[in-house]
């Protein structure tokens, strides 16, 4: 991996989704602009050998790394954003129990060292019927919700951002006039509202534990990365397991599928079921009006359709 002879382009090409969203707005536009340097900052700080960035974040320059002692590791530099806050305080807390490790973190940068998994695999992609992966998924976010607090009570609360989520569901559905069902928007924003309130346990969740961020590693069979955690109701994380494991909406009558995997995932996690879709019927919800918001009307509506059958299946 050596970089001396690679041209500066091959770091930053122009293809990767990560680029071509940091270039949707002045501040995505700024913090490329100084990418490079950042990169090179760290590089050097750590003493790194670079490879060729991976492709594929959203909001994020990621490439893998060697440590000068020959460790492999992943160098994560990035864009400046809220959710992007909490990751560094939430992979101590974890201290590798169900995520990647913390190697070093330098805030200035944005920069994050952290271990590297191998194979890297991702659980989208293992040879696995659809109920064993989520069995596996499941046991990787019992060891991330067994972590201690943080004393200094680590990412976010969730009440406070799902309060924020609320308060835009109801802003955009007034504002944008989708013809969305408006009772389940109006449903939707009262469970975020209402769910992180009924909570009986706080722990860190991992925000995002979708199978994509789940790889295959040698140190545990699979290992969590690239969270957007929070501190709050730990049923809030398998929401785009129950969506993404596969896609239940993919059969003819999804319904009874969404209901026997939040079942089973909820046998594993100790969670009720019925809160495991409530949460998916808000975060869908949540979902649709984003990306109204950001254009996608018809993208939205299927987002809300999904949402209907889990807050069907909910009682909500």
């Amino acid at each position: 991996m050596d970089t001396g002879s690679r041209h500066p382009a091959d770091r930053f090409p122009p293809g990767p989704t990560t680029l071509r969203t940091a270039r949707r707005t002045a501040g995505g536009r700024a913090w490329l602009a100084r990418l490079p340097g950042l990169v090179r900052t760290a590089e050097e700080r750590w003493g790194l050998r670079l490879g060729a960035p991976y492709d594929g974040g959203s909001c994020s320059w990621v490439a893998p790394a060697e440590l000068p002692d020959g460790t492999p590791a992943v160098l994560k530099v990035g864009l400046p954003h809220r959710e992007a806050d909490g990751e560094a305080p939430a992979l101590r807390a974890w201290a590798g129990e169900g995520a990647v490790r913390l190697l070093d973190h330098d805030p200035a940068l944005g920069a994050l060292l952290i271990e590297r998994c191998a194979p890297g695999t991702p659980l989208t992609a293992a040879p696995l019927p659809p109920e064993e992966r989520l069995t596996l998924a499941a046991g990787v976010l019992r060891a991330l919700w067994e972590a201690p607090r943080p004393a200094d009570g680590g990412p976010e609360p969730m009440v406070a951002v799902c309060d924020e989520w609320a308060a835009l569901v109801e802003e955009r559905a007034a504002r944008l006039r989708t013809g969305y069902d408006a009772g389940l928007v109006a449903s939707g924003a009262r469970l975020l509202r209402t769910l992180p309130r009924g909570a009986r346990r706080t722990v860190v969740v991992h925000g995002d534990a979708n199978p994509g961020n789940l790889l295959a590693a040698r140190r545990r069979p699979w290992l969590a990365i690239d969270p957007k955690p929070m501190t709050g109701d730990p049923a809030y994380d398998p929401w785009p397991l129950l969506t993404q494991i596969d896609d239940p909406f993919a059969h003819p009558d999804p319904g009874p599928v969404l209901h026997a995997r939040a079942r089973l995932l909820g046998a594993a996690l100790d969670e009720d079921p019925a809160r495991l879709l409530a949460w998916a019927a808000a975060r869908g919800v949540e979902s649709a009006l984003h990306e109204a918001a950001h254009g996608d009307v018809a993208g939205g509506a299927d987002e809300l359709r999904r949402a209907r059958v889990a807050a069907d299946l909910a009682g909500c």
